[in-house]
């Protein structure tokens, strides 16, 4: 900074106010990269934002966890009772309504207020790029529902152990059981993203997740009911290709040993199955790539 003294011809004074360049270590993409994800893998259960914000989510991963109690505490002080009384494949396909609602809640308030306050392309100057962006946010959603989903079925299996159920057979339920919901929350999470990514508006984006994943397993259920009704059955497996829900549930069952909540309980076999497996992750990396199409366009 410079300034001149009145009357004083061309007489100039420096002044040194303390301004010093950054000369610590440069950490790089991979840090920024970590630090995203671990910010919205707490975001999106209210973990350092406002008490607000950690309501509904806290709410609905305490009633997942004390469904899968309550199951515990059944077999338990059940003399007769020689298993818990869900499979583990099956406790994410029941509880899926309120997996649905986590999703729809926590997907766009991972993406929506970036967009919302075009905040996106601050985090694509140097050292952040685009792949860095949606590789963070797609696992801390797919991680938040993994936690989500995961949780009760610990609580199961140390449950069942408690019970003193047979040890091999539980831990083999659990394994294929964590299995199934891992494969769930990138399918979910890469689906709920996409939706929530394409508004800056968050209730939009909530209303677009729901509807997805509740009218397409009502619509595919029904037809499903209606095909087995009417001597179809060799349909119901494939019509479980155009949901969400009954994609995960038709690749357990073929691949996992999981029981079919098809009509009649008729799953896919391993022939169909492959084919539900390849759907699943054409959706998964389909996901991937429309998000990296939609923040070529908005991190300019």
């Amino acid at each position: 900074m410079s300034t001149q003294t009145p009357g004083a011809a061309e007489t100039t004074r420096i002044h040194n106010i303390g301004y010093r360049t950054y000369d610590g270590p440069r950490l790089g993409r991979a840090y920024a990269r970590r630090s995203l994800y671990s910010q919205s893998l707490r975001g999106a259960y209210g973990l350092g934002r406002s008490a607000k914000s950690k309501v509904l989510p806290m709410i609905l991963l305490g009633i997942m966890c004390a469904v899968a109690a309550i199951m515990v505490a059944v077999a338990i002080s059940v003399p007769t009772m020689k298993d818990l009384p869900v499979e583990y494949t099956r406790y994410a396909i029941i509880m899926q309504a309120l997996i649905a609602l986590f999703l729809a809640a926590q997907a766009p308030q991972s993406v929506s207020r970036d967009l919302r306050f075009k905040s996106v392309p601050l985090y694509f100057s140097r050292p952040i790029e685009r792949v860095d962006y949606v590789l963070a946010k797609f696992a801390a959603m797919a991680s938040a529902l993994f936690v989500l989903t995961g949780a009760p079925l610990v609580i199961l299996y140390l449950g069942a152990l408690l019970a003193k159920f047979d040890f091999a057979d539980q831990t083999k339920g659990f394994a294929q059981g964590m299995v199934s919901v891992a494969l769930l929350s990138v399918l979910f999470g890469g689906i709920g993203l996409v939706l929530a990514a394409f508004t800056p508006r968050r209730g939009f984006g909530v209303a677009a997740v729901i509807a997805t994943l509740t009218i397409t397993y009502g619509a595919v259920s029904t037809v499903q009911a209606i095909a087995w009704e009417t001597g179809s059955p060799g349909a119901v497996q494939w019509l479980g290709l155009f949901s969400p829900v009954t994609l995960i549930d038709g690749a357990q069952t073929a691949f996992l040993g999981a029981t079919s909540a098809f009509p009649g309980g008729q799953g896919p076999g391993a022939g169909a199955g492959v084919v539900y497996l390849l759907v699943v992750l054409a959706l998964v990396t389909g996901s991937y790539a429309v998000l990296m199409r939609r923040y070529r366009k908005v991190g300019l």
